[in-house]
This record gives structure tokens, C-alpha cells and sequence, in this order.
């Protein structure tokens, strides 16, 4: 329905997934574009004044199910989150995700589920609204955007306010970790990094607090979603068994995007344009395409200033590098298809999706040593037995050039690249394991309150 990075994969893959295990799940969105539904039913909700007229419209939407989208005033929106023309985040983002989470209070008073399961710093603020006997889930996809407003919101969040109050500030994330009756990192290693101060974005005292109610469970991917078998962005389905249709799909790849058919591996890039993605790293490389030898293919949006500087760099290398500016899910897919090898060469990763369908289309990736990234690549030289991908110790220039020098070696070794692609493409990255685990969470925060 509304995707920006992960979040809008991973909850839908999650909901999915629990929902085919028989977990009877309430989807609440914000109503960021008045989207029609199915058999609409609309209710209208009792909210403090401050909030605004606020309305729930329930029905379905096709390819997502059953959900409530919650309109209070300015929550609708060209982004959710930012100003496409400057990149900046809405200077109301606080009214806008607090008013929202008074309202999703309403509706969990109106009907009280088993457990309330919270994303991010835009729904953290219901714990300060719901009541505080209602066995709760926070689930952080990014510690680094917290919800940081003025000391002005305290009265409005209430008599939990204080829980929201950090370094002289309202801090959104803050009150949700305090509140929440377990905090979840999508990722094993995230949920160890951002544990120490260095990585934990100033929150990591919070964390450690939860003591065993902090845990990091892994996203998985949409299969029925990212499936080479069934994809109806590609023209010639493939499996690991036969991969001629990743060769035609390669084929025309090269052929959209203009770049020679000879010269190497073609390297994909989808991603955020943004600074924790090591777009600048990747940019930084294109002097050694040409040598590798190698081309690059960069597809995603974000930071306009981040995509001018890609564009230039592009014009400066036209045979090498190509920029499709402006994220497609048609593109996305074709280019997990069509590439040789995939580069992730975050700063920071809490989980990335990116790798994992990546692996799924027999694309090898090379990434950075950090999050779920490390959780998910097996660098095959390393691991000649159980490899699939190639890592780079550090996020900088000098460490991502030399996996990627590694990784196109690899790729030219027809014995070494099938392994690599087998091994990637038959590992189960779907959401019903993390589901599982997810299910246990609830039974656990749900018996720790006596329910």
C-alpha cells in the first residue's frame, strides 16, 4: 500500500505470514493518500481535542487484506515522512505521528487485541495513550530516526508522558522502548550493535535495560512477492535448476539500460539514496569499473542531493555506470534478475531485504560487515563450502573495492558462481520462520501480564 526503504515489505511479509499461520491480525495504516477500499466502513473517533477530527475507514485493499487506514488532520501527504523537494522530514512530523497514535489508542480501547505490535518512532506514541495493561510489541527497523519534538508534547502524551523525556527533549523512540513490554531489532547482529554506545544512536542505556525483553529477530522476504519461478516482472521465468531465463533477463537489462553486453558483470544496485547506504561509497568506485572490468547499475530514490551528485558521477562514466532515478518495484525486480552481482555497501544495516532477494534470483552480493547483512552473507572466500556472497570488513572505498574485485574473481568461475548462486537461492528466506519466533514473542509478553 505505501513503501519507504523496508518497513512497507516487511510488515506486509509479516502480517501475511502470521495471518497463514492463523494469527488474526488488525492492520492500522495511516491514511497517507485516501486509497479507496473495499466494502469501506467508516468510524469516526472520540480523540483528546488537540488531535483533531480524526476517522477510521475499515475494508480491503487488494494484495494487502483486511485494514483500517486512520486519518487525523495532516496526516495525508505527498511522502509519509519528508518533503520530496528538500528531503527533509515534515517540520509537523510530531503532531502528525502523535495524533495518529491517539487515535489507534481509540481503537485499541473500542476493541482490545491480545497484543498491540508497534514500528518504529511513528506508532510508538500509542503506549502513551493505550492502556498500560495491554501486553505490547516495539519492533525498532531503524534506531537512528527517533521522533525527537520539544518538551511542549509532555502534557499532551499524558500521565506515561515522562517515559517520553530524553536529554531535555520528547523523544518518540524513547517512551517506546521504556514502555514497551519487549523491544524487537530485526536483525541478531543489529540488536547486538546497537547495544553499545558507539551504534546505539544515544539510546542503548534503554536497551540494555530491557535485559532479555530485547531480542533481534531477522525480516524475511515475500516469496509469493520476490520468486524467480513466478514473477510477473520477467518476461522468462527461472529456477536454480535452470538459469537461461536469468540470462535472458541479464540480456535485457543491458538492453534497457544501454550498456555494452561485454565487459564483465553487471552489478545492481537498489537502494534508498540515502548516506547510511554507502551511496557515496559506491559512486566513489566508478574509476575502477572500467579496470575490473565491470558495469553498475544504481536504481532508487531519496536525498535529492544524493541523486545529483549519482547523475553527475554517471554522466562522467556513461559506458560503466547507469542511474535510474526514482524507485520502481518493475525495475527493482528486473534488476535483481538481470545482474551478476548485487552491492550493499551500507554504513549501518539493520536488517536489509536487499541481500536476501538478491540471493533468491542467483545474484551474488557483495556487502559491508554490519547488521543483518553480516546475519545473511557467508563470504565464499572465507567459506569455500557454505559461501554466497562476498563481505568488505569496513565500509570505505578501499574495502568495498577490494570484495568487489574479489566477488567479480568469483563470478568467473563458473564452478565457484553456480555454488554461490545454489546456496543463495535454496535457503529458506521467507517470513514463516521470523513469524514463528515473532508468535513466541506474544505468547511471552502476553503471559508476563497475566493474560
Amino acid at each position: 500500500m505505501v513503501k519507504v526503504g523496508g518497513l512497507g515489505e516487511a510488515a506486509a511479509g509479516l502480517v501475511n505470514a502470521l495471518r497463514s499461520a492463523g494469527v488474526i491480525v488488525d492492520v492500522i495504516v495511516p491514511d497517507y493518500d485516501g486509497q479507496p477500499l473495499q466494502g469501506e466502513v467508516r468510524e469516526p473517533l472520540a480523540v483528546p481535542g488537540w488531535v483533531g477530527p480524526a476517522l477510521a475507514r475499515h475494508g480491503v485493499v487488494g494484495g494487502a487484506g483486511e485494514v483500517t487506514l486512520v486519518n487525523v488532520p495532516g496526516i495525508r501527504r505527498a511522502h509519509p515522512y519528508v518533503n520530496p523537494a528538500t528531503g527533509q522530514g515534515w517540520p509537523d512530523n510530531a503532531h502528525r505521528f502523535f495524533a495518529f497514535s491517539a487515535a489507534v489508542a481509540q481503537l485499541l480501547a473500542l476493541d482490545p487485541p491480545d497484543v498491540v505490535h508497534l514500528n518504529d518512532w511513528h506508532t510508538a506514541g500509542v503506549l502513551a495513550f493505550a492502556e498500560p495493561s495491554l501486553p505490547s510489541v516495539l519492533t525498532i527497523h531503524n534506531i537512528a530516526h527517533q521522533g525527537w519534538s520539544n518538551l511542549g508534547w509532555l502534557d499532551p502524551l499524558g500521565s506515561r508522558a515522562a517515559s517520553f523525556e530524553r536529554d531535555g527533549q520528547v523523544n518518540a523512540l524513547a517512551g517506546g522502548i521504556r514502555l514497551a513490554g519487549t523491544v524487537v531489532a530485526v536483525s541478531p547482529s543489529y540488536a547486538n550493535e546497537i547495544l553499545h554506545t558507539d551504534t546505539g544512536c544515544g539510546l542503548s542505556d534503554l536497551l540494555a535495560a530491557k535485559h532479555d525483553s530485547f531480542v533481534g529477530i531477522r525480516n524475511g522476504i515475500a516469496h509469493g512477492e520476490w520468486n524467480p519461478r513466478a514473477d510477473r516482472h520477467l518476461s522468462t521465468p527461472f529456477n536454480f535448476e535452470d538459469l537461461s531465463g536469468k540470462r535472458v533477463a541479464r540480456q535485457r537489462l543491458l538492453e534497457e539500460t544501454g550498456l555494452e553486453a561485454r565487459g564483465g558483470p553487471v552489478i545492481g544496485m537498489v537502494s534508498r539514496l540515502d548516506t547510511q547506504k554507502g551511496i557515496d561509497i559506491a559512486l566513489s568506485i566508478a574509476d575502477v569499473l572500467n579496470s575490473l572490468p565491470a558495469r553498475l547499475i544504481l536504481h532508487g530514490s531519496g536525498s535529492p542531493s544524493i541523486a545529483r551528485q549519482a547523475r553527475e558521477v554517471a554522466g562522467n562514466h556513461s559506458a560503466s555506470l547507469k542511474v535510474l532515478d526514482g524507485y520502481r518495484d518493475d525495475t527493482a525486480h528486473r534488476i535483481m534478475a538481470g545482474s551478476d552481482l548485487v552491492l550493499i555497501p551500507s554504513r549501518f544495516e539493520p536488517c536489509g531485504l536487499t541481500q536476501m532477494q538478491a540471493m533468491t534470483y542467483g545474484t551474488i552480493p557483495v556487502v559491508t560487515d554490519v547488521g543483518g547483512l553480516r546475519d545473511t552473507v557467508i563470504d565464499l572466500d572465507r567459506n569455500s563450502r557454505r559461501g554466497t556472497g562476498f563481505i568488505a570488513d569496513w565500509a570505505d572505498p578501499a574495502s568495498v573495492t577490494d570484495a568487489l574485485c574479489r566477488a567479480v574473481r568469483g563470478w568467473r568461475n563458473p564452478q565457484r558462481r553456480a555454488s554461490a548462486q545454489r546456496r543463495g537461492m535454496t535457503t529458506d528466506w521467507s517470513w514463516a520462520g521470523p513469524a514463528t519466533q515473532y508468535v513466541d514473542v506474544y505468547h511471552d509478553v502476553i503471559a508476563r501480564h497475566g493474560r
